[in-house]
C-alpha cells in the first residue's frame, strides 16, 4: 500500500525546472507590482485594479507551479477540495458578514441620540 501510495505521489511533484519557472513568474509578477505602485506606468485610478490582477494572477501560478493544482486526472481530486475549501470558507466569510450587517441594524438604535438614551435609562 505504500508503495503504490509512494509511486503515485513522486508522479505528481514537480521538477527543478518547474519550480523554477514557478519562482521566475513569481518573480516577474512581483516585480510588476512593485512597478505599478512606484512607478507610473500604471494611471492612478487603475492601480488598485491592476494590482489585484496580478494578485490573481500570482496566487494561480503558486497553485499551479508549487502546489500543483491542475487539470490532470491525477490532480483533479486535490483541485476539487481546493475548490470547495474556498467555497466553504467564501460561505462562512459572506455569512458572518451578513449576521454582522443584520446585527448591527436591527440592535443598535440609530434615532436615539446619546443624551437622549441615558435619560431613558
Amino acid at each position: 500500500m505504500s508503495a503504490q501510495h509512494a509511486s503515485t505521489s513522486s508522479s505528481s511533484h514537480g521538477s527543478v525546472g518547474s519550480y523554477a519557472v514557478g519562482l521566475a513568474i513569481s518573480f516577474v509578477l512581483t516585480i510588476a507590482s512593485f512597478g505599478v505602485v512606484m512607478g507610473d506606468i500604471v494611471p492612478r485610478h487603475l492601480r488598485l485594479a491592476a494590482i489585484v490582477v496580478l494578485c490573481i494572477v500570482q496566487l494561480l501560478a503558486q497553485l499551479v507551479w508549487f502546489l500543483h493544482l491542475g487539470t490532470r486526472k491525477d490532480q483533479r481530486e486535490n483541485t476539487v477540495v481546493f475548490v470547495c475549501t474556498g467555497f466553504l470558507i467564501a460561505i462562512i466569510v459572506a455569512g458572518s458578514l451578513w449576521v454582522m450587517h443584520n446585527a448591527n441594524t436591527n440592535m443598535m438604535p440609530t434615532h436615539i441620540t446619546p443624551e437622549a438614551a441615558r435619560l431613558h435609562d
